[in-house]
């Protein structure tokens, strides 16, 4: 079983040119935001998105803040409403706010002020495939992605999908932040072994906030 009160103290992890990995950042605050998790999904449930290609995606979402990231028929877009219900997403927590503004400036970008966050939940088996993050208007910002829960292999590339990937493992607490030259970098997540976690259970979330619209 993880130890979910590790005192192992956090640090920072170079990853490449504008990117970086804190390592344990995040468990300090780990119960609250996941708590908040639970509200944001109690106004907006989470659901399995269709890709324009008409494929269910095996990673289950919800959005909070201004705007919320999605997918159907008509491709991947930021609007400020749910297109499944056509009810406004949740607003984003303080917490939330705050915890990924810190985080940018600890990576370097201190400017930072997400009005986006896409929370994704993986159960075992559910991945991402490498993808960039390009749907945002100001590519100068960068992206925060926070790890709660079980352990994943987040994969890291260049700027070509096919492009050679590090594969480095992400645990409870992490948080991955790159921009800068690395922003347009192609990165993704394997598929989820199954594991229990004292605070998530079967399951790991991920909030990844982003800055849609300058």
């Amino acid at each position: 079983m993880l130890d979910l009160f590790s005192e192992e103290a956090p640090w920072a992890e170079p990853l490449a040119d504008g990117a970086v990995i804190l390592r344990r950042w995040a468990r300090e605050e780990a119960g609250n935001l996941m708590r908040l998790v639970e509200e944001v999904s109690s106004q907006n449930p989470f659901h399995h998105r269709i890709t324009p290609g008409g494929h269910r995606m095996s990673v289950a979402m919800t959005n909070c803040g201004d705007f919320g990231w999605s997918s159907d028929a008509r491709g991947y877009q930021y609007s400020e409403r749910d297109s499944a219900t056509g009810h406004r997403w949740p607003a984003m927590p303080d917490l939330f706010r705050r915890f990924a503004s810190q985080c940018a400036g600890e990576a370097g970008f201190p400017q930072f002020t997400p009005d986006a966050c896409l929370i994704n939940r993986y159960e075992p088996g559910a991945k991402l495939t490498l993808h960039q993050d390009k749907d945002e208007q100001d590519l100068k910002q960068p992206i925060v992605s926070v790890s709660l829960g079980l352990p994943a292999v987040f994969q890291f590339g260049g700027f070509e999908r096919g492009d050679a990937a590090q594969r480095v493992l992400l645990e409870h607490g992490d948080v991955v932040v790159w921009g800068g030259p690395s922003r347009l970098r192609f990165h993704g997540i394997l598929p989820l072994k199954p594991g229990i976690h004292p605070l998530t259970g079967a399951f790991r979330f991920n909030l990844t906030f982003r800055r849609a619209f300058r």
